[in-house]
């Protein structure tokens, strides 16, 4: 029993299901978040209602659902943000969902559930499309699609307010990497709106959006994927401008990450900080100084722990900044010490083992950690290529169904035991390849990133913004990559003057098999002269650009 809500709360798993087939009621799935007001104040208002929780707990068999912790399920069950309030037979299969819904809605789709239960019954359900379509349109990788994309990106681009789309107003941080090659007046200015509006200017740190057009009715949580991916993509809009206000913004968002969000306990970086009270984010500095802190989520989660590994590590490379440096190798050292077993990624400390006794694979935690492991790779220490080739191998191994990817090889309850095939997490896997594939010299996984991108082509012209790191992947993969490779250790004049070149695509690779203190320029099949000095890497990356 939920004292704060008065609903008889069931755990997920195969116990909740088996009741509600034994007792033939619809299972009631509430999929929330620690950091998400509006499920506090669903608990608050509708749950607590007495004669809803006595409905509820009379006529169905509850079920609460982190989704933080279980992202197989929010993936499954999401009914387009949280909370989702997700009615299913005790198959799994889904019956009818909402988002929020105070009392007086409550009442009338409990009692709508309740009497399609009683007239239909489980033929009332249905399996979501996605679950249902599992082949994805295949297609030819084409310079069209990086164009495409940025058409897109123009079509949907506000310019009044900055930004892509009318509302609600994310800041989408792909689309401003990709956006910043191609388009920089567009990029640049949805930079300056991203950095005025949601950036936290007293204690760091980016909120999640806004809901109107303008930047305004902010919604103040903070999650770490998100702060982890601004870092980078404000620290390569710094790489590009030189100006301090893209460097200033990231350099804040270290700060907050490696204070607020630090969870000295495990040695990594926690989860997300809730909204906390809104009107303290209107108070004076010395007003909120005061206030109460938001409460933080301390749980630690492979995947938005390699997001902020990846970002803090591109900061450094930019600025030397040592806070960012350290707090990375830390997060790091965690993650490969305590969540990564032979290539294969946990989800959180302690996780979830499958019948092998192994984590059970997701295939965004694959990605991402692959994605920190090949940047740190690039910046800081060639010994990470080994488990990154680790975590490559056994995400090819386990997850790869037909050219591209699932999303887990576990099994469950529910429609879990359904395969997912996310195009954004297939996206950044094969972006993780490929960068492997110029480290390593190992095209076996190039072929894999392109088999995958193909896998996709087929609907290419129909991806919105949030997807626009299609376009920048398979541009690199046509184009090939940029690649710098230094004949010295990390850390070398050379290699540091490599990773500031201002193409933030490119990969620089230490300790290639050249002569010491000299580098060479690669695209394609152009080879540059050797380098010796930053002057003249410059003038070599010049040449093979033009």
């Amino acid at each position: 029993m939920n004292d704060s809500t008065r609903v008889e709360w069931r755990e997920w798993g195969q116990d909740a299901f088996d009741e509600a087939e034994s007792e033939s009621v619809p299972v009631l799935c509430a999929l929330t978040a620690t950091w998400c007001d509006h499920c506090h104040e669903m608990d608050a208002e509708t749950y607590a209602e007495p004669r809803i929780a006595a409905h509820v707990n009379d006529g169905f068999v509850p079920v609460r659902v982190d989704v933080d912790r279980n992202p197989r399920v929010r993936d499954r069950y999401n009914m387009g943000g949280f909370p989702s309030t997700v009615f299913l037979a005790p198959d799994g299969t889904v019956l009818t969902g909402s988002g929020y819904l105070g009392p007086d809605g409550m009442r009338q789709v409990l009692d709508s559930v309740r009497t399609m239960w009683q007239t239909k019954g489980s033929g009332a359900a249905r399996v979501p499309r996605p679950l249902r379509e599992d082949e994805p349109p295949t297609g030819e990788l084409s310079s069209d699609i990086e164009s495409s994309m940025l058409g897109r990106l123009e079509e949907a681009y506000d310019e009044v307010a900055g930004g892509w789309g009318t509302e609600p107003k994310f800041p989408l941080p792909d689309a401003l990497e990709f956006a910043l090659k191609r388009d920089r007046e567009m990029a640049l200015r949805s930079f300056d709106a991203v950095g005025a509006n949601l950036l936290d200017e007293y204690d760091g740190g980016f909120y999640r959006f806004a809901t109107d057009r303008d930047w305004s009715g902010l919604q103040h949580e903070k999650l770490l994927d998100s702060n982890g991916a601004l870092v980078r993509a404000f620290a390569n809009a710094y790489l590009l401008t030189g100006k301090p206000e893209y460097r200033e913004p990231a350099e804040r968002t270290v700060e907050f990450l490696t204070t607020t969000l630090w969870n000295g306990d495990a040695e990594a970086f926690a989860n997300s900080q809730a909204p906390g009270d809104p009107e303290s984010h209107g108070l004076e500095p010395t007003e909120r100084a005061a206030a109460d802190e938001p409460p933080v989520d301390d749980g630690v989660f492979a995947g938005p722990n390699a997001l902020a590994i990846e970002g803090l590590l591109t900061f450094y490379a930019y600025t030397d900044d040592q806070r960012a440096r350290r707090y990375a190798e830390r997060a790091l050292s965690t993650l490969r010490a305590d969540l990564l077993e032979d290539g294969i990624v946990g989800h959180q400390l302690d996780p979830e083992r499958g019948a092998d006794g192994q984590p059970t694979p997701l295939l965004s935690n694959q990605a991402r950690v692959l994605g920190a492991l090949t940047t740190t790779a690039s910046t800081l220490e060639t010994d990470a290529l080994e488990d990154a080739a680790a975590v490559a191998d056994a995400t090819i191994e386990r997850l790869r169904d037909g050219d591209s990817f699932v999303d887990s090889a576990g099994e469950g309850v529910g429609l879990c035991d359904r395969p997912l095939r996310p195009l954004d997490a297939n996206v950044a896997l094969a972006d993780g390849l490929l960068e492997l594939a110029v480290l390593t010299g190992e095209d076996r996984y190039r072929a894999v990133a392109r088999d995958t991108l193909e896998d996709f082509a087929g609907a290419s012209d129909r991806f919105g913004v949030q997807i626009a790191r299609y376009g920048t992947v398979a541009a690199r993969l046509l184009e090939g990559p940029l690649a710098i490779r230094i004949g010295d250790e990390p850390g070398s004049d050379l290699h540091r003057a490599a990773l500031r070149l201002a193409d933030h695509e490119k990969v620089v690779v230490p300790v290639a098999d050249l002569e010491a203190g000299t580098a060479r320029v690669e695209r394609g099949d152009r080879r540059s002269d050797p380098a010796e000095t930053p002057e003249q890497l410059s003038e070599r990356v010049g040449e093979i650009l033009d």
